[in-house]
This record gives structure tokens, C-alpha cells and sequence, in this order.
């Protein structure tokens, strides 16, 4: 079964982003991330652009699958979107 396409943006001090990135290895779904802390100068700037379009003042991580905007670590709302 193909997965939906999975985007995060994620700070690489968070304990919720820690969290979805290992659910997301531990269920072996393929997924992109950016670590918006870890940027500099142009490039957070730019990616800061992204996270606001998608979903302004949102907490961390913003779970981007296909359509859908997740805000933070809810592993019954990632199930359920990915059709666990």
C-alpha cells in the first residue's frame, strides 16, 4: 500500500518531534522533515515563510500529509491520516 506524501517542519530540541519522527520510523513510513532551529539567515527565513503559509502560530511539529495540517504529536490523528 503507497503511503501519502508526509512533511514536517520540527525543532531538533523537541520532545513531540522526537516522538514523531520515531513513530514515524518505527511504522516505516517514508516522510521529509526540516529542523527549523537548526537554519540560518535567507534559508529560515524562507522556510519561516512556508511554516506560516501553512499554519500560523502553530506549535511543534506542523505534520503536513498530503492536504491535511496535523499541529503537534497526536499519534490517533497520524493513524488515522496515514490509515493505520
Amino acid at each position: 500500500m503507497a503511503h501519502p506524501k508526509v512533511k514536517a517542519y520540527t525543532l531538533s530540541t523537541c520532545p513531540y518531534c522526537r516522538a514523531f519522527k520515531m513513530f514515524m520510523a518505527e511504522e516505516g513510513i517514508p516522510f521529509d522533515y526540516t529542523d527549523v532551529d537548526l537554519l540560518e539567515g535567507e534559508k529560515r527565513k524562507s522556510v519561516m515563510k512556508e511554516v506560516d503559509k501553512v499554519c500560523e502560530d502553530c506549535g511543534y511539529p506542523i505534520i503536513m500529509i498530503d492536504e491535511l495540517v496535523i499541529e503537534g504529536f497526536n499519534e490517533t490523528k497520524l493513524r488515522k491520516a496515514l490509515r493505520l
